[in-house]
């Protein structure tokens, strides 16, 4: 009896000091995926004109013409961080916090997401990515069991619209000829990827100042971590804008599932970061 109390200690010390190492498999593969994205497609060198912006809808046009991209460097790739972000599991599920880092690539159409957090103090982390048109969501409990890995072409067209939600945030992706834009109103403009065989497409608010409020979709598939899949609309939500190094970005970010039993916000992040590449 104890001997295998003895063992029984000894394992789940050796359980905890491994959940405590920084050694991650799925967080080195974003690892390797963010640095393959960033380095893998160089800038081109010249910057931004009032020209590049012309073909715009009126609104969207107004949107980088008032944000100060004007005169900056062409990116090719963003990263961008968020931290104490508020993460709902899901409708009536628990909320908890996490930490959230993504890289897209404007040239490759393509985006690395790695979450890390932990459920009932086990450590959890998950990976998001788009890569050559395959979409896929993943998620590791105690850095060793799977609990999900999402594919398949749900998947694949929810990534693909998450991308083109983000695209103002990076101009060179929303000016990319896979892009296709069409004028609403002053207020509203529609855009539409086709990449990889797939399409997505969302409908862009803005105020009249310029900035961008919202990216509305009903291309996004709601899967969750069982599984299950479901047709609802999406809300990306940007507000809280303030100038950093000269540009206009949003502080708030929010994502929401408008189920028919009511809207779930199941990301809400107030601390957002950017880099450009």
């Amino acid at each position: 009896m104890i001997v295998l109390t003895i063992t029984i200690i000894c394992l789940a010390a050796a359980v905890l000091v491994f959940w405590r190492i920084p050694y991650s498999g799925i967080k080195t593969r974003f690892q390797r995926l963010s640095n393959n994205l960033i380095t893998g497609e160089p800038a081109s060198g010249t910057a931004f004109t009032a020209e590049d912006w012309t073909p715009l809808p009126p609104p969207v046009r107004r949107y980088f013409e008032t944000a100060g991209f004007t005169g900056c460097a062409k990116m090719s790739a963003m990263q961008a961080e968020f931290r104490n972000v508020k993460f709902s599991l899901g409708p009536g599920k628990a909320i908890i916090s996490i930490g959230y880092k993504q890289v897209n690539s404007a040239a490759h159409t393509a985006r690395a997401a790695f979450i890390n957090t932990k459920l009932y103090g086990i450590p959890f982390q998950g990976l998001d990515t788009y890569i050559e048109g395959t979409g896929g969501m993943k998620g590791v409990l105690g850095k060793v069991f799977t609990l999900f890995n999402e594919r398949g072409a749900e998947m694949d067209q929810a990534c693909l619209v998450t991308f083109l939600s983000e695209a103002l945030l990076l101009p060179s992706a929303a000016l990319q000829s896979y892009v296709t834009w069409k004028p609403i109103d002053d207020l509203h403009a529609q855009a539409t990827i086709s990449r990889y065989g797939s399409t997505a497409s969302g409908i862009f608010s803005f105020r009249e100042n310029g900035e961008c409020i919202s990216f509305t979709t009903d291309d996004r598939t709601a899967i969750g971590i069982d599984g299950s899949k479901q047709n609802v609309r999406w809300t990306a939500y940007m507000d809280n804008y303030r100038i950093i190094n000269g540009i206009r970005q949003p502080n708030r970010l929010r994502a929401v599932w408008h189920y028919d039993e009511g809207d779930l916000v199941y990301f809400d992040s107030d601390n957002l970061r950017l880099e450009y590449r």
